[in-house]
């Protein structure tokens, strides 16, 4: 349109060279150096009618259209708008031209009917491929889901199929990621879940036989108790002696029982030279034995002095219970090697090997008949609750026929050290 307008005012937009005057040469100087661009229709009337149009074939709606052009051919000024036809919106721009008594109007019209055409086919492909693609998606989604979920139905399944006395089921571990790390995680509760269902029917079986000699015991001579004084206090230095007993194997119970738990140990800083001859002084008392203090640590340890002294007793009075008269029992403490040592050593007939191990265990007893504890078996399963607890551990050497050195290692972390 501009290009028109200043061929109008006399200018050849091209060559800056005067233009023609006559309208209708001034209509076919543009028709004929202007190339109407897509859906674009340049149409020239004079006096009402059409005098020439590019492209020449013009569309049927703009030639039924006769109100439009006669509207446009008597326009006396500049005029834009648009009008509708059965396949879409019509804009126009139209220039009047007048020369000479001859009255012509430029008019550019700009179809938007193949835009729209072309902007439905997009949105028609797009919402295809959108729908396709999340189908695709979809079912991909759910065979992966179907794939990642199969973990967790297994461990469903695990967990609703477990039992008080079936925790035997793991779930297979496969591949990586957060769902084979929750399975390894599942199976490991299941472990310890099992070892304390296991370890709870142990301690339960060993507990109620060791409860039920005494209590056999003691209602058997109470049934046969006679009107005889003697006879009398006999059954009942008897019966209180099994009570003792009772007492005792009732105390070691709850004593490992607290050990599972997080308060079990008062902790406090103590020195450990202090504590070893303390120990020390307390175990000469309990038996005639030959009685020896071969080393006294310098320093500080972080510990439960109570429980410590309690494991170390339980360590000598099982050293005295093994070791006759005139065998010696040595008593130690060290810092190596960023740990601290409390031993107890005894000369007396040694552990076998096939024992060593099971003494640890609650109600475990040595399986040497020439001479055997009088105890419920819970006195080693102790030390080595406490020597855990301190986060350290119980050692055992020993040989047949020639002792047993019993030895608490707590490890450097709980350790103050001062002069090793």
């Amino acid at each position: 349109m501009k290009e028109f307008q200043q061929l109008v005012r006399g200018v050849k937009p091209e060559t800056n060279q005067p233009s023609k005057d006559d309208i209708r040469s001034l209509f076919r100087e543009f028709l004929n150096t202007n190339i109407p661009s897509d859906d674009e229709f340049l149409v020239t009337l004079i006096d009402g009618e059409i005098y020439k149009t590019s492209p020449r074939a013009i569309p049927s709606w703009l030639q039924e259209n006769s109100n439009l052009l006669k509207h446009l051919g008597q326009l006396r000024k500049t005029e834009q708008g648009q009008f509708y036809t059965t396949e879409g919106v019509v804009i126009y721009r139209a220039e009047p031209i007048i020369r000479g008594g001859t009255h012509g109007v430029f008019v550019v019209v700009q179809s938007t009917i193949n835009e729209r055409r072309e902007l439905a086919e997009v949105i028609t492909v797009t919402v295809r491929v959108t729908l396709v693609v999340a189908t695709v998606a979809s079912l991909l989604a759910w065979v992966i889901a179907g794939r990642v979920l199969i973990p967790l139905r297994l461990l469903t399944e695990t967990a609703r199929s477990i039992s008080e006395s079936d925790l035997m089921r793991r779930i297979p571990v496969k591949g990586s990621g957060e769902i084979a790390e929750l399975t390894i995680t599942f199976n490991e509760m299941l472990q310890r879940l099992q070892a304390a269902f296991s370890s709870q029917r142990d301690f339960i079986n060993d507990a109620s036989h060791e409860l039920r000699t005494p209590i056999t015991i003691i209602r058997g001579h109470l049934e046969l108790l006679g009107n005889d004084p003697q006879e009398r206090q006999e059954t009942i230095q008897l019966v209180t002696d099994e009570l003792d007993r009772m007492s005792r194997l009732v105390n070691d119970l709850l004593l490992l029982a607290k050990a599972e738990r997080p308060d079990f140990l008062k902790l406090k800083t103590i020195e450990i030279s202090s504590l070893t001859e303390e120990v020390y002084a307390k175990a000469k008392a309990m038996a005639v034995r030959d009685w020896c203090l071969e080393a006294v640590a310098s320093g500080q340890i972080l510990a439960d002095p109570q429980r410590l002294t309690q494991a170390i007793t339980n360590l000598v009075m099982n050293a005295t219970q093994h070791a006759k008269e005139g065998d010696g029992i040595a008593l130690g403490s060290a810092i190596t090697n960023g740990k601290v040592r409390f031993w107890v050593r005894d000369t007396g007939e040694g552990i076998p090997l096939y024992d060593q191990q099971r003494i640890f265990e609650r109600f475990a007893r040595g399986s040497n008949n020439l001479r055997r504890s009088d105890g419920a078996g819970l006195g080693l399963a102790i030390v080595k609750r406490i020597a855990e607890a301190h986060g350290g551990a119980v050692e055992l050497f020993s040989r047949p026929g020639d002792g047993a050195t019993f030895t608490i290692v707590i490890p450097l972390n709980l350790v103050k050290k001062v002069v090793v």
